[in-house]
């Protein structure tokens, strides 16, 4: 059994993503009346979700006609004036919605990495972990930040990075700064601190699928692996990563079509005048144009520039995926 493996695993050929494209090849059953008939119970369980999506995700597009109005609330619908794209022309003209675009971007991938990277790494230690009692402390410890609001977690972070807070005195005890360093005031600190706020806060929940998938590797394999000599670090690389990596293409996937949502309540709440150019997205956008100006048909135009990003991404991302022939949505 050892030679296979250290033939197969090490040397050569990885069995395990021979194993899982040979799961994946497996043909799906055809859709037709006996099928349905056969699990009719199921369609009867699933039509009140239907019925939710329909009303609440669907059924509000019809909004998305103001976006091609110059919409006045007083107004009936007939008597709207509707002006074409005028009002997407001028999204992409303003200097503004580029600026607030770039920043959506960017804090959009550093969480995405941040998010990815810290989360299957920290999986892989928890999976490391032989003391059970030693694993459960420390996955409570990390998971605790998720139930937080993010009123909270802002809250925390901005004491922690006052001028007198407890950031700026471990540098200034450490000797790394001469005079505290006013985080929030400067523009070239934020997406930084969004990115570290994101990973404190969810990182100990996003470990929970990858522990999952963890938990169906076949032990057999870290059994041959030991035989075969392979330390801890060579087990990860051959054997859990490669176990869970339909699980990391799926997520990706999903987060990509997420691209444009960098988030809000963080942006918002630890923004200020000071760094509005860094701190702004699309959403905050939507939010000062829609809400405070009146502005209805911009803010809609925004959003649905946004809800087309995303899918665009999605379809992109589970294309590439297919052309791969790793795990995909559709």
């Amino acid at each position: 059994m050892s030679s296979t493996f250290r033939n197969n695993r090490f040397w050569g050929e990885n069995t395990m993503d021979e194993t899982l494209k040979k799961d994946r090849t497996v043909r799906k059953p055809k859709i037709t009346g006996a099928l349905i008939k056969s699990q009719r119970q199921l369609i009867y369980m699933s039509v009140p979700l239907l019925a939710y999506i329909m009303l609440f995700a669907y059924v509000p597009i019809w909004g998305w006609s103001m976006a091609f109005q110059d919409y006045k609330p007083a107004k009936s619908f007939s008597e709207q004036k509707w002006v074409g794209f005028k009002h997407f022309e001028f999204l992409f003209k303003d200097d503004n919605f580029m600026q607030v675009l770039r920043n959506t971007l960017a804090m959009s991938v550093i969480n995405l990495i941040l998010g990815f990277v810290t989360a299957i790494v920290l999986a892989l230690l928890l999976n490391e972990i032989k003391k059970i009692f030693w694993k459960r402390t420390v996955q409570t410890i990390s998971y605790l930040p998720h139930f937080l609001s993010w009123i909270i977690v802002t809250g925390i972070v901005a004491t922690s990075l006052a001028s007198d807070g407890i950031i700026n005195d471990v540098l200034l005890k450490l000797h790394l700064i001469q005079e505290p360093i006013q985080w929030l005031s400067e523009g070239k600190y934020f997406w930084g601190i969004v990115g570290a706020s994101h990973v404190w806060k969810e990182v100990g929940w996003n470990t929970i699928i990858y522990l999952a998938a963890m938990a169906s590797i076949d032990p057999a394999l870290y059994e041959a692996a030991e035989i075969d000599g392979a330390n801890r670090y060579r087990k990860m690389y051959h054997i859990t990563l490669p176990g869970i990596k339909p699980t990391i293409v799926i997520l990706l996937i999903m987060s990509i079509g997420h691209i444009l949502e960098a988030g809000f309540e963080v942006q918002y709440l630890l923004g200020n005048g000071l760094v509005v150019d860094w701190s702004q997205t699309v959403d905050i956008f939507v939010l000062n144009y829609g809400f405070k100006q009146g502005n209805y048909s911009l803010a809609t135009a925004a959003g649905i520039f946004k809800t087309v990003v995303s899918v665009t991404m999605l379809l992109f991302a589970n294309w590439i995926a297919k052309r791969l022939g790793e795990e995909r949505l559709l």
